[in-house]
């Protein structure tokens, strides 16, 4: 992905789950990235044309999407899961990175009750939180190699 984004460029982030998709985005010089929205899964025809419109307004040059992975590293039924949402967002035209998400929603789900989140709070924006974290987790790596 780095070298298809040479001049760097905003970046998406998404935490797929079967009933919600975290959107987190990050500035297009790849310091830091910022929990978004939280789109309610339906159709994924659906579910693609908000993701869609998303990378339109913000100008968008890639995509990371969560990998969820057992703790020791092999893939889970989960995993499947977002490769798909990988390939079913292909012709979007956009360089996709799967990056490991282990630990990332428990990560998200800490750093809100530190905040003072309440229950309602961090369940409606959990999501969204850990696409940031894992987003932000991708930047620093590709913001510090050739990735």
């Amino acid at each position: 992905m780095r070298d298809a984004l040479a001049e760097g460029g905003s970046l998406i982030g998404l935490d797929t789950g079967t009933k919600t998709i975290g959107v987190a985005l990050c500035d297009r010089e790849w310091r830091f990235a910022t929990a978004g929205t939280t789109i309610r899964r339906t159709k994924f025809a659906a579910d693609k044309a908000q993701i869609r419109a998303i990378v339109a307004e913000r100008g968008v040059k890639g995509i990371v999407i969560g990998l969820p992975l057992n703790m020791d590293g092999s893939e889970s039924p989960r995993s499947q899961g977002a490769r798909a949402m990988a390939r079913n967002l292909e012709d979007l035209g956009l360089p996709i990175l799967l990056w490991d998400e282990r630990w990332t929603t428990q990560a998200a789900e800490r750093a809100m009750i530190e905040q003072d989140f309440s229950r309602a709070k961090r369940a409606e924006r959990i999501d969204s939180h850990a696409a940031a974290l894992i987003l932000q987790g991708a930047i620093d790596a590709l913001a510090g190699s050739a990735f």
